[in-house]
C-alpha cells in the first residue's frame, strides 16, 4: 500500500489517536476526523497519508455502531482509501452481543473483502495472542483487570470463542507457526482459511516482528482489523512526523479512567500538580454549582502559579473505584459528561493544554469543546502522542488523549516537555 492513503474507523477516540500515533511513527502524515464528517472539509488540505474517523461505538447498541461504522468506512473509501483499518481495543473489549463482531460483519460487506485478519497483538503493550489466546502483560486477559471491567468485563480469553459469539462468520486461527514461517507462508494459511469459509481469520502475534509479517501479508487486503499494533508492523516511510509547539496558557489534566495504570497516574501527580477529586456526591446534588467552584478553586491556582498543571480525577483507589460501581452506570455518565463540561470551562478560563484520561472521557471532551481534526505530533509512549486542534470557539489546543491503561507511570508530569 506504499504511497496510497489509508483509512481507519475506530469505535473510541482515544483508540483513535492510538492507532494514528502509530501510522505516524511508520513516517505517515496522519489525521483524525471526531465522528462521521459531512464532507472532505473536515479532511484539511488533504494531503494527510492517513485518516482516522474516531466513533463512539464501543458500547453503543449494535445496530447504531454498525450504522456509523459504515457511514465512516463509505466516507473513506469515497476519498481514495485503499485500504481500511477497523480499530478496536487490544484487549478486544465486547460483549456477545458486539460490537466487534458486527463492525466487522459490516465492513466485510462494505469492502467486498474475502477476508480480514483479527489481530489484537500490541507486543509493545503486553498485548499477545497464542493459539488464539489474548494474553495482557503475561496474564490471560480473563484473569487481568479487564475480567472486571465495568462495561465490558472480560471472562474468556479465547479470541476466536469470543468473537463466534458476536459474528454471523465462520471464525478461523492462523497459529504462530505459520506467521513464523514469513509474509508468503502466512498468506497461504489465510487464503486457507477463506476458502474453508472463514471470513474473519484470528492470527497470533507475541512479538513485534510478527506483526511486521502480518502486515506484509496482509498489504493488498481491502479490509484489517485489529488493535493499533499492527500499524507498527508496516514499512517506514520517509515522511517527518509533525513536531506541535506548546501553546501559552493553562495546562489541565481530566482523568476519567479508572484503570490500573491511569490510577497510578494519578498518585504520581496528586502531590506535585494542583489535585482535585472529583466528589461524585457533589455532582448528583448540586452539579452546576459544584463545577462552578471547581473551576474557581483552579483558576485561583493557576493565578499563583499561571503553568502549572491542574488535575481533575474521578478515581484514584479501590476505594474510589468501589464507591463508583456501587452509584451504578449513572454515575459513569455524569462523571463523563463533569469532565466535559469542565473542558470547555476551562478552556474559556484559559486552558489550551489539555491531557484527558479515558476513552469516554476524552470523547465526551473532544465533542464538547467542538474539536472536529487532531493532527498528530510527538510520541509520548506507545499509543500515546501529542495532538492539535481547534475547538468550536476558534481556539488552537493541544491535547494527549489517554487510553486508560497506556502511558508511563509519570505521564502525567513529564508529557508537556515534549511540545517544542
Amino acid at each position: 500500500m506504499t504511497g496510497q492513503r489509508l483509512g481507519a474507523v475506530a469505535d473510541d477516540f482515544t483508540g483513535a489517536t492510538d492507532l494514528a500515533g502509530n501510522w505516524a511513527s511508520r513516517g505517515l502524515r496522519t489525521s483524525v476526523l471526531l465522528g462521521v464528517p459531512e464532507d472532505s472539509s473536515d479532511l484539511g488540505g488533504g494531503d494527510d497519508d492517513a485518516v482516522v474517523v474516531a466513533l463512539k461505538t464501543r458500547s453503543a447498541p449494535p445496530q447504531e455502531a454498525r450504522d456509523l461504522s459504515v457511514r465512516a468506512g463509505r466516507f473513506l473509501l469515497e476519498r481514495g482509501c485503499v485500504q481500511l483499518y477497523d480499530k478496536y481495543c487490544s484487549t478486544f473489549d465486547s460483549t456477545p452481543r458486539g460490537n466487534i463482531g458486527p463492525v466487522a460483519d459490516a465492513l466485510l460487506e462494505l469492502t467486498g473483502a474475502d477476508r480480514a485478519v483479527v489481530v489484537p497483538s500490541f507486543p509493545d503493550n503486553g498485548r499477545t495472542v497464542y493459539q488464539g489466546h489474548l494474553f495482557v502483560g503475561g496474564t490471560l486477559l480473563h484473569e487481568s483487570p479487564m475480567k472486571d471491567h465495568p462495561l465490558t468485563p472480560m471472562r474468556d480469553s479465547h479470541v476466536p470463542r469470543l468473537l463466534a459469539a458476536q459474528t454471523r462468520h465462520h471464525v478461523g486461527l492462523v497459529t504462530l507457526d505459520r506467521v513464523e514461517g514469513g509474509p508468503d507462508v502466512l498468506r497461504r494459511a489465510l487464503d486457507d482459511q477463506a476458502r474453508a469459509g472463514c471470513r474473519l481469520v484470528v492470527v497470533d502475534a507475541v512479538r513485534p516482528r510478527d506483526l511486521t509479517t502480518i502486515a506484509e501479508a496482509t498489504r493488498s487486503d481491502r479490509l484489517v482489523t485489529g488493535g493499533s499494533g499492527l500499524a507498527l508492523g508496516m514499512p517506514r516511510r520517509a515522511g517527518e512526523r509533525r513536531a506541535l509547539r506548546s501553546v501559552p496558557g493553562h495546562r489541565v489534566i481530566l482523568s476519567g479512567s479508572a484503570s490500573t495504570a491511569t490510577r497510578e497516574q494519578v498518585r504520581r501527580a496528586a502531590g506535585r500538580v494542583t489535585s482535585v477529586r472529583l466528589d461524585v456526591e457533589q455532582l448528583l446534588a448540586r452539579p452546576s454549582a459544584y463545577l462552578a467552584q471547581l473551576v474557581d478553586a483552579l483558576s485561583a491556582s493557576w493565578r499563583a502559579e499561571p503553568r502549572r498543571p491542574a488535575l481533575v480525577y474521578s478515581v484514584a483507589s479501590t476505594d474510589d473505584l468501589r464507591r463508583t460501581r456501587h452509584l451504578g452506570t449513572d454515575a459513569s455518565r455524569l462523571v463523563e459528561d463533569a469532565h466535559a463540561q469542565l473542558a470547555v470551562a476551562l478552556s474559556d478560563a484559559g486552558a489550551t493544554e489539555f491531557l484527558v484520561a479515558g476513552g469516554e472521557t476524552s470523547g465526551a471532551v473532544m465533542r464538547a469543546l467542538g474539536v472536529r481534526r487532531l493532527a498528530v505530533g510527538q510520541a509520548l509512549a506507545p499509543g500515546v502522542s501529542w495532538l492539535g486542534g481547534t475547538t468550536a470557539a476558534g481556539r488552537h489546543h493541544n491535547f494527549v488523549l489517554k487510553s486508560g491503561n497506556f502511558g508511563s507511570p509519570d505521564l502525567f508530569l513529564t508529557a508537556w516537555e515534549a511540545l517544542v
